[in-house]
């Protein structure tokens, strides 16, 4: 049985001027990622990331302390959700039909927690019926495409293999939904309590997958321990 780890990216840099690049703590987390693969005996024959800088540094910090050199293939149908382009695009009709999100949008986003309730939000429309604007990619088009993806690895690695790839948050909860024969309406829900560097493991055999651990964040919190140090975050 082959295996597929997939990796969210370590913390980014929300708040920044560019918050498509790993913060120390990111950094941070992507090297305990790569000594915990290491340390157990988790060797991989390939690596894939979207093209985003923060999946990208994430893989390459997690592979330095490979025993051997891995081959990191980039294939943007890994790249996070539009989450930006999508609040520009779909916020005025959101707030239409939800008052809350309104009061969000006009009190600024400036923190986390608020952004992420109009994120779940602008999510759940863009995946709805009722989402049909051609300025922004639509959910089937970026669904299928990230189903090609996974399945494309699969093909082109093979029996017995170990991949690790390297994606964000919304990719992954897409995925994980697809392995479990959920829609759109359902995705979200794996979406939001993604940690940053937490692991996800699929088993594959031919075209078959299936999952079999979601979001495990326990070695960040035993390395955490063991050094004094706060790994956890959510983003």
């Amino acid at each position: 049985m082959a295996t597929i780890y997939l990796v969210r990216h370590g913390q980014a840099s929300f708040g920044a001027e560019n918050y498509d690049k790993l913060s120390d703590l990111g950094c941070r987390q992507a090297t305990v990622a790569g000594e915990y693969f290491r340390d157990h005996g988790i060797h991989f024959d390939a690596v894939y990331s979207g093209d985003l800088s923060r999946q990208r540094e994430t893989a390459r910090l997690a592979i330095a302390s490979q025993p051997s050199a891995v081959l990191h293939h980039i294939d943007p149908r890994f790249n996070e959700i539009q989450n930006e382009e999508q609040i520009s695009c779909l916020v005025p009709e959101v707030i239409k039909h939800n008052p809350k999100v309104a009061a969000l949008v006009e009190k600024g986003l400036s923190e986390s927690k608020d952004y992420q309730k109009v994120i779940d939000a602008v999510f759940n429309y863009w995946v709805s019926p009722a989402c049909n604007d051609p300025r922004i990619q639509s959910w089937p088009d970026f669904s299928g495409k990230a189903r090609q993806a996974l399945a494309d690895v699969m093909r082109e690695q093979g029996a017995g293999k170990t991949v690790g790839i390297f994606t964000s948050g919304g990719t992954l909860a897409t995925l994980v939904a697809q392995v479990l024969g959920l829609g759109g309406e359902q995705t979200y829900q794996l979406y939001e309590p993604i940690f940053n560097c937490s692991v996800t493991q699929l088993f594959y055999s031919g075209d078959r997958v299936s999952l079999s651990n979601f979001n495990d964040c326990s070695y960040l919190k035993v390395f955490g321990e063991k050094s004094g140090e706060q790994l956890l975050t959510y983003r």
